[in-house]
């Protein structure tokens, strides 16, 4: 009798096994495809919106897309010195902050932050959610990987400021831009950028227009670190 249920059960774990297989290739043949597909065609919006709206909110919010060429540089500064300052040279992962985090963490006592590449919150912002979890995170790393094979820097980047999430129910550059200041993405000056770049981390927590102490002091930090690292350090990702 034993045996004859051994002899049933492995048949029935082939077939599960097959059939995980078969799905697992069915999301990476979706994932590639939609990767494909949005290095070309704009997105109408990213999932992350969705899911902390829904779809028809999700509709009425959808952002207005921008071109990155016709957005002034020292935007595009302004967010790399705040979110990734070495998106311009790196693969999709910085490994070098990511130790620093863990290292700060371990030895200094300090509280455990993220170090996720603009690369990474582009994934997770066009095809996941906002809430951290080990399967969000492993399929946020694979999907960061096949972004960065398929499209160049500047389109990340692009799609980033675009799918980004600049207040509660402000989604896209264009928005957020008229929204606190009255004025197109195309305008924006150079101190706007920074104050804009300066509530990415916690959009819902603060406003550019009337910034906090705390919130000044990020401002502040990051037009200091946009003025070290200059308008060429765009180069190696607009020139690709």
């Amino acid at each position: 009798m034993a045996r004859q249920q051994r002899g049933l059960i492995a048949p029935l774990l082939s077939a599960l096994a097959w059939l995980l297989a078969g799905a697992l290739a069915l999301v990476i043949t979706v994932a590639l495809g939609l990767i494909v597909l949005f290095a070309k065609v704009n997105p109408p919006y990213g999932m992350a919106m969705v899911v902390a709206t829904d779809w028809q909110t999700a509709s009425r919010l959808r952002p207005e897309w921008q071109r990155l060429d016709d957005l002034p540089r020292h935007l595009m500064l302004a967010v790399i010195a705040a979110e990734d300052q070495n998106f311009p040279v790196h693969r999709g992962f910085d490994w070098g902050s990511m130790r620093q985090a863990v290292d700060d963490h371990m030895l200094r006592g300090q509280r455990l932050r993220g170090a996720s590449t603009i690369s990474q919150q582009t994934a997770k912002n066009l095809f996941l959610w906002h809430e951290r979890s080990w399967m969000r995170k492993t399929l946020e790393a694979g999907l960061t990987a096949g972004m960065e094979t398929v499209w160049p820097k500047r389109r990340i980047l692009e799609v980033y400021l675009n799918l980004a999430e600049w207040g509660p129910g402000i989604y896209g550059i264009e928005h957020a831009a008229q929204h606190y200041f009255g004025v197109p993405a195309r305008e924006l000056d150079r101190h706007q950028a920074a104050r804009l770049a300066a509530i990415l981390p916690s959009p819902g927590a603060y406003n550019p227009v009337h910034p906090g102490p705390r919130l000044t002091q990020r401002i502040a930090w990051i037009e200091r670190q946009m003025n070290q690292l200059g308008i060429a350090w765009l180069d190696p990702m607009l020139l690709e």
